[in-house]
């Protein structure tokens, strides 16, 4: 029987902490009668919008429309109302679930809605109450039913960035969740006695879908900080939790903090295991948790189309700048722009092929762990997916000779063809990273008559008053890599443009 929550479903771990926002916690058995209660009111609805703040509210209402096998449409609190608009617009939701409380935009008013009420009392009592049975074709959820969904069946949509344009719709099916979330129990040896700490947005992949199904799927606990901070972290590691979920912004701001705070580097040596993804986390801020706690942080890489595609293992080497090797059940390949394979992983999970840590290809992927298609948009589906069936992610990368894969930006805005070369910014912002007067980097190209494109620079100095000169970047640049991956120009500035999770905002550099 195929179930995303078996633990729920079970009863085996009732009294156990499932969810704890702030100082508000659900059980397992008080988040099955939350949840299911729901369940029975969204049967039948069809897309639901989720309002996704970071509370309680939120999480029972995305487990309420997975029991219910009802697509949820998870939104951003912080969008535009234009947004929104489409947002809406695009997935037609028949109705918008909410904390009680919660004032909704403009651009939901037309929706029906409903409160997501957090109940204390368990889901055995309810049912024993209503006498609720077990029929032919379903899964009992602590006393309440849930019909048994096919896997391929939408569990969410969840609507990309925009970057190029309105954003798009991916729909992601049950298997995919149930897929990425057990590869990531392989890769992080993830069980129900791990307790996970996060304080991520609750409207995309790494903070609803990891952060939130992940401790639920394997019957472990999450505790949501609600607002990140450096004192939440250290307070909730302290108090047992076992796992760290973050974005390089949140682990630039520990880093920042271990300084002033013993206590705090004492809390992340105590940690299981700390991860961070959705962008790379720069060099220095690796080293400086490194020496001050003795521990790595572990990167993976995905995407909203595919969810998690690698990681780094538990139990492998943490080396800054790369993402580890493919999930379980993920194909992944680098493809040159003509359809040319240059390297790849064998079905044992074996690096075939270019795996010299130079040869620049964009990665293709496979797997269960993907999406079914952007909604509404087929012409868009069509034109993500190579002719024999391989997902195009836009992201650059090389195989280090150890098989590990090392992102060089993506392929709109950070491969550089400059004098013949094919050069990616990734590899060159970690370099400038290392100089010990940069404090954040940003490389892209720029059109050259002579060589096409020239690599250009924006630098955030440690010392604003006394940044590094360009010619001295450039020239520590070509000593660590090669001559022609020196950056030709140089712009300085107090703080790079970002997104809300820690994503440079490159089409926003300032080009003057």
């Amino acid at each position: 029987m195929f179930s995303l929550f078996p633990a729920l479903v079970s009863g085996s771990v009732a009294d156990r902490s499932a969810l704890r926002f702030g100082d508000r916690s659900l059980t397992y058995a008080e988040l099955a009668a939350s949840a299911g209660a729901l369940a029975a009111r969204l049967d039948g609805a069809g897309r639901v919008a989720l309002w996704a703040t970071p509370t309680l509210e939120t999480a029972v209402g995305a487990v309420a429309a997975l029991l219910a096998g009802v697509p949820a449409v998870p939104l951003n609190p912080r969008s535009g109302e234009t947004e929104l608009g489409h947002i809406v617009g695009d997935s037609a939701p028949s109705l918008v679930l909410a904390a009680p409380g919660d004032t909704l935009p403009a651009a939901l008013g037309a929706l029906e809605r409903i409160d997501v009420e957090v109940t204390t009392e368990t889901a055995a009592e309810e049912g024993a109450e209503a006498g609720v049975e077990a029929e032919e074709g379903t899964e009992v959820v602590v006393g309440v039913t849930a019909a048994v969904r096919d896997p391929a069946s939408p569990a969410l949509v969840v609507y990309t960035s925009g970057t190029t344009g309105p954003p798009k719709g991916a729909v992601i099916p049950r298997r995919a969740i149930a897929a990425t979330l057990d590869a990531l129990a392989d890769a992080w040896q993830w069980t129900g006695d791990d307790v996970l700490v996060h304080g991520l947005p609750l409207f995309h992949v790494h903070g609803l879908i990891i952060g939130v199904l992940g401790p639920l799927r394997r019957g472990g606990s999450v505790r949501h900080l609600g607002r990140f901070s450096a004192e939440g972290v250290a307070r909730e590691l302290d108090a047992g939790a076992t796992m760290l979920f973050g974005v390089p912004t949140m682990y630039h701001r520990l880093a920042e903090a271990l300084g002033e705070d013993p206590g705090l580097a004492e809390a992340l040596r105590g940690a299981r295991l700390l991860v961070s993804g959705s962008a790379a986390l720069p060099l220095h801020d690796h080293e400086r948790i490194r020496a001050a706690t003795g521990r790595g942080v572990v990167e993976r890489y995905g995407m909203t189309e595919t969810l998690m595609n690698t990681s780094v293992r538990a139990d492998g080497e943490v080396r800054p700048g790369t993402v580890g090797v493919p999930l379980p059940g993920v194909g992944l390949r680098l493809v040159e722009e003509d359809g040319t394979r240059i390297a790849w992983y064998e079905a044992d999970g074996t690096p075939a092929g270019a795996y010299d840590g130079e040869s620049v290809g964009e990665i293709q992927v496979r797997g269960p762990n993907l999406f079914t298609g952007y909604l509404n948009r087929p012409d868009a589906t069509a034109a993500a997916y190579s002719a024999d069936g391989w997902f195009r992610t836009g992201d650059m990368a090389v195989l280090d000779p150890d098989g590990s894969v090392r992102i060089v930006g993506r392929k709109a805005t950070d491969l550089i063809k400059s004098g013949g070369y094919k050069i990616g910014a990734g590899e060159i912002e970690n370099a400038l990273l290392e100089h010990p007067g940069v404090r954040e980097a940003a490389v892209a190209g720029e059109p050259d008559a002579d060589l096409g494109e020239l690599v250009a620079a924006w630098i955030v100095p440690l010392d604003l008053q006394a940044p590094p000169s360009a010619g001295e970047l450039a020239d520590h640049v070509a000593l660590r890599l090669a001559p022609h991956k020196r950056p030709r120009t140089v712009r300085f500035l107090e703080a790079l443009p970002r997104n809300d999770m820690g994503k440079i905002l490159k089409r926003e550099l300032p080009r003057d």
